[in-house]
Parts: structure tokens; C-alpha cells; sequence
């Protein structure tokens, strides 16, 4: 009997949903701008992964939420931290894995996990945008560049510029300062990514890093922040195909394993209605329109 496994990641500015079938293979995904109203909309985003593949909700057998916005998804069957979910999503990909970085829009994590893709420690920037996506979002609108064009550019520097600032503001202060200066824009954003990757793996070190080494969130679709991260480890970091769906793919997993082990128990297992509603800024049920 075919069955179907849904996962979704509310991040802090990106919304992620993977559906699954029983043979592990990803059927659907969708990747959307959180926004302001993630309790309002977290529905939006199943209806479109839905009508990729023209399935009805009731044919999903489980649903897991994860992310920052996993208490706003009222049709989610269990909720999951992201730190499990992205060890899952990983150890999928890349079972030898024992070190997650993770740099998303609003945060960083390291994760490292066990040979079952289980955590066993994590850290984590949660308290300046210095360490995530963020900060090259505010660097790129300084220079003039949109944040797709960084890696490409970054790659081109030769010559690093040394940006010593580990706050936001005063960083930014200080790339303006260095393009006075006249020093050139490759070798300046290759310093900017340089800075993060210097950031980042000072904190991951604290869990002891570990190969093989696994980058995920949007901060891995940068090219330039892949080898600069690279180059700070000492060894080549490992990307999964996208690595904005791990933390998705991860619940949507788990979701299926906590179906399976049920099920070979005999226990039936707790799931919501199969019905998309709309829920108000205080968690409140409204009516889709």
C-alpha cells in the first residue's frame, strides 16, 4: 500500500515542504518566503506541494512540523525540532556524516550527530546576524550586488580585504570604509565571506569538528562561502542536493519511522484532520476563503 509522509519547515524567512512516499522518495517539494503571517498561511504552501503531484490531503498518512514556526502549522500530527530533523535530512544523504553547519537567514547551528543520524550535541548563533544569512544580505544591499551574485564574485578575490568587525553594523561600516579605499569588489566580498566562515567555524568548534562535514541551509548555495568554508576546515565541506530542504526531508522522515514502528506494534497512531484551515495571529482556527 503506498503510503505518504509529509514534512514542513518553518524557518525564520523561509518556508520548506517536502512529501514523501514509503520507498523514501521525494515526490514533492515547495520553498517559500516565510513572511509575517507564517499562522495565517502555513497551509499555502501544503496546497501547493499537494497540487504538484494531485493528491488530496487525506491520502497523507503523517505530517511533522520543524522549524521556529512548528506550533503554527495546525494540521502538523507532531512537532520536532529542527536539530533532529536536520541530523535526519543528512544522515539520508550522507550517512558517514558526523558535523552539521547550518547557516540559515536569521541563525547558525552546528549538529554534530551519531552514526544512527541522531544528535548528540549542537551549538548554536542565534543572538547576532553576524553568523547567518543575514549578514551577507545587509553587505550585499552596501555594495550594490544581489546575495546570488556574492559566491561568483567572491571567487574571483585574490586578495581577501580582512573585514575585522564581528557586528553587523560595524562591519557594514567597514566595507563602505574599504570600498573608499579603493580596494576591489571581489577582494572585498571574498573577505566578507572569508569573515563568516572564520565565524562560523570557531563556533562549530566548540562540538569538536568532525569529517564528514556537512553544509546545509541557504548559506550553502553560496559557492563562495562553500570554499571559503572549505578552506577554513582544511578539507572539502559536503552539500546536499538542495540544501534549503534538509531540515524538511529530515521530518518527513521521522514522520515515516514514527508511522512504521506504530505499525509493526499494532498501535495505531494519533494524526489531525485532513483539512487545511487558516490560523489566526493568536493560534486561533479561521476559515480559508
Amino acid at each position: 500500500m503506498k503510503r505518504y509522509f509529509a514534512g514542513i519547515d518553518i524557518g525564520s524567512t523561509m518556508t520548506k515542504v517536502v512529501i514523501i512516499d514509503n520507498d523514501n522518495d521525494m515526490i514533492s517539494s515547495v520553498i517559500g518566503a516565510t513572511g509575517p503571517e507564517q499562522r495565517r498561511l502555513a497551509n499555502k504552501v501544503m496546497e501547493e506541494a499537494l497540487d504538484q503531484i494531485k493528491l488530496p490531503f487525506e491520502t497523507i498518512t503523517y505530517v511533522v512540523a520543524t522549524g521556529y514556526g512548528r506550533i503554527n502549522v495546525p494540521f502538523a500530527d507532531k512537532q520536532i525540532t529542527e536539530i533532529s530533523c536536520h541530523a535526519k535530512g543528512v544522515a539520508f544523504f550522507f550517512p558517514d556524516a558526523k558535523t552539521i553547519i547550518d547557516i540559515g537567514g536569521q541563525d547558525s547551528k552546528g549538529i554534530k550527530i551519531d552514526h544512527n543520524g541522531r544528535p548528540v550535541n549542537f551549538v548554536m548563533n542565534d543572538k547576532c546576524a553576524a553568523g547567518s544569512g543575514r549578514f551577507l544580505e545587509v553587505i550585499a544591499n552596501v555594495l550594490g550586488i544581489t546575495i546570488e551574485d556574492m559566491g561568483k564574485i567572491g571567487l574571483e578575490g585574490k586578495n581577501p580585504s580582512q573585514i575585522s568587525n564581528i557586528c553587523t553594523v560595524f562591519a557594514e561600516q567597514e566595507v563602505v570604509a574599504r570600498l573608499a579605499e579603493g580596494v576591489q569588489l571581489n577582494d572585498l566580498v571574498a573577505g566578507v565571506l572569508e569573515s563568516l566562515a572564520s565565524r562560523v567555524t570557531r563556533m562549530v568548534k566548540r562540538i569538536h569538528l568532525e569529517r564528514e562535514v556537512v553544509f546545509t541551509g541557504g548559506g550553502a548555495k553560496n559557492i563562495g562561502l562553500i570554499k571559503a568554508l572549505s578552506d577554513k576546515i582544511g578539507y572539502k565541506v559536503l552539500v546536499p542536493p538542495d540544501p534549503l530542504l534538509t531540515g524538511a526531508i529530515g521530518a518527513a522522515l521521522l514522520g515515516r519511522d514514527i508511522f512504521s514502528k506504530a505499525e509493526k506494534k499494532g498501535i495505531t497512531v494519533g494524526t489531525k484532520d485532513r483539512v487545511l484551515k487558516e490560523v489566526g495571529l493568536f493560534g486561533k482556527n479561521e476559515p480559508s476563503e
